[in-house]
């Protein structure tokens, strides 16, 4: 047995790894996070909602190549049922302010897609329940880490700039119009769902002047 416990030991010497001779750098080789393919897996069995309405059914894409980071707030039915972030009329509009067709928004070497809460929430009085609570804290900060070229953080709506910007968030109209005063990566938009179409109406600056600088920023990253 020892001299088994010695070979191993040597073999790990020469490949230069930690062994329980060091143990405080082999706790932290085996606490560090997977790989982004084995984390979206991961992401992808959650169940942490089990007691959802429809079930649980995250939703996401990333690669790490990607450069913008599209944060919104959680599925709604369709793409409950599909599977597609966006894959929806608020998608049509997001894509018609960020001037790319779908085949260039569903490229996930170039644009990672996570919202708020990855599972369709439920319906409440007014529209879709809120993101769950559970997804941002648990899962977010793990798949920044793996996403080290993102240059531009569109964040969609009240939920993801509440949660980004603290203290910097000031209600969703006013935080856009101070969008070039906000720290980099992160450019926050209205919601496109249609069921802004008044709020857009009644605020032409923002496709006026807040859309054409949107459309500017993807084009350079991509």
């Amino acid at each position: 047995m020892q001299v088994l416990e010695k070979t191993i030991l040597a073999l790990l010497s020469h490949l230069s790894l930690p062994t329980m001779a060091d143990p405080a750098p082999l706790v932290l080789l085996m606490a560090s996070d997977p790989s982004l393919p084995v984390l979206l897996d991961q992401i992808r069995a959650c169940t942490l909602c089990a007691d959802l309405p429809l079930g649980p059914n995250p939703v996401i894409r990333a690669a790490r190549t990607a450069r913008i980071l599209v944060i919104g707030q959680a599925p709604g039915t369709r793409v409950h049922a599909t599977s597609i972030p966006w894959n929806d009329p608020s998608g049509d509009r997001l894509r018609n302010w960020m001037k790319v067709d779908r085949g260039t928004f569903y490229d996930v070497s170039r644009i990672a897609i996570m919202p708020m809460g990855f599972c369709y929430p439920g319906r409440g009085r007014g529209g879709d329940l809120p993101p769950r609570p559970e997804c941002a804290p648990t899962w977010h900060q793990r798949v920044l880490s793996q996403l080290p070229d993102i240059r531009l953080i569109l964040l969609i709506g009240q939920y993801a700039q509440r949660y980004y910007l603290g203290r910097q968030f000031t209600g969703v109209g006013d935080t856009v119009k101070r969008a070039a005063e906000l720290p980099e990566p992160y450019f926050p938009l209205v919601h496109p769902s249609p069921r802004n179409t008044y709020w857009l109406k009644k605020n032409p600056w923002f496709e006026k002047s807040v859309v054409p600088i949107l459309a500017r920023k993807v084009a350079n990253l991509l």
